[in-house]
């Protein structure tokens, strides 16, 4: 059964452009297009789409105003299609936090180009945000531990689809003085600077984006830049800190889930700690299981809790996770195995 999409957008050229892209693979059907929130809310209501993609800059009513409207009244599954600008990337950041399934960057150039470039992309994301009709029951935040003391483990994170939502209620329930902990979410360069001043912002922890040779201290948290460079765990055990690393995308993505969690296995061994959370696609899932080979302990959310259980499916699949747990409980987890 083909997904059906609604496509929401001020300009006919985009609108015909993502109209486009979608079509183009068999599974998406795109059942109508929408100028402005009241002509979306109408077709909304007509035509109950199973995924929309959404402009930020509309007439009438922003993109955030009406995407906050959809997930109080009519929950379902947004694809947001963003200008690759700072403002651009923090309006995205904050719709992946108010509900938003995953973000697309609005591309640039001309229509040819981008014809010959997007390689099906898009039509993955809503097709799967498609398939997705439910979102994630809220549930009440953890509060962290006033107490926590580490005992030198440090932690590994990879997520994808729904993974903003799903990192900033892991961080809320992180002390001051959590464990070193780097993460890898999938997102367009231009976005990751944006979400690590989000990240920031949500709990006690200070979040930074990654740079090359960024000692890895207690109380910090790292986030892989989006973009050319793979973001990996280097020294040791004792003197461990950030390589951003040249090199092609492995399990299709750069910065790569595998890649992070491989050098931690291989630069910590059984003082680390994996977790991989909601997301499309495998990566992750080898990295995981070789961290779990090395002594590291693993962790995978919960289907239940996941927008797209994909990547910790995958990874519970082959038996690289030690245990299957939900995000509201994913913090509580990972301190209880970084405490002394």
């Amino acid at each position: 059964m083909s997904v059906r999409a609604l496509i929401v957008d001020d300009s006919p050229t985009m609108r015909a452009l993502i109209s486009t892209l979608l079509s183009r693979d068999p599974d998406v059907e795109v059942i109508g297009t929408a100028h402005d929130a009241p002509m979306a809310r109408q077709m909304i209501k007509e035509l109950d789409p199973d995924v929309i993609t959404l402009d930020i800059e509309m007439p009438h009513m922003n993109g955030l105003d009406f995407l906050e409207k959809i997930m109080k009244l009519r929950p379902m599954p947004v694809v947001m299609v963003s200008t690759l600008t700072q403002k651009g990337a923090e309006a995205t950041v904050r719709a992946l936090e108010l509900g938003a399934v995953d973000c697309y960057g609005k591309p640039s150039g001309g229509m040819r180009e981008i014809l010959c470039t997007d390689d099906g992309t898009l039509a993955e994301i809503v097709k799967q945000a498609g398939r997705r009709r439910r979102r994630p029951v809220a549930v009440a935040r953890p509060l962290p531990p006033e107490d926590f003391i580490g005992n030198g483990r440090m932690v590994a994170v990879g997520s994808s689809t729904g993974g903003v939502e799903a990192l900033i209620q892991l961080l809320q329930g992180y002390p001051a003085a959590c464990p070193p902990t780097v993460i890898v979410q999938h997102m367009p360069a231009t976005f990751t600077p944006a979400l690590a001043a989000r990240l920031n912002g949500s709990g006690l922890p200070t979040v930074k984006e990654a740079e090359d040779g960024m000692p890895l201290r207690t109380g910090h948290v790292y986030l892989a830049p989006g973009g050319e460079r793979h973001t990996l765990i280097g020294g040791s055990a004792d003197n461990a800190y950030v390589r951003l690393v040249d090199a092609s995308p492995v399990s299709g993505h750069r910065p790569s889930v595998d890649v992070l969690f491989r050098s931690a296995a291989q630069t910590l061994g059984e003082r680390a700690v994996g977790a991989i959370l909601t997301g499309m696609g495998a990566d992750g899932a080898q990295g995981l299981l070789e961290m779990k080979k090395a002594g590291a302990s693993t962790l995978a959310q919960d289907e239940a809790s996941c927008v797209i259980y994909g990547m910790p499916k995958v990874a519970a699949q082959i038996g690289a996770a030690d245990e299957i747990v939900s995000i509201d409980r994913m913090s509580q987890r990972i301190l209880k195995l970084c405490s002394a």
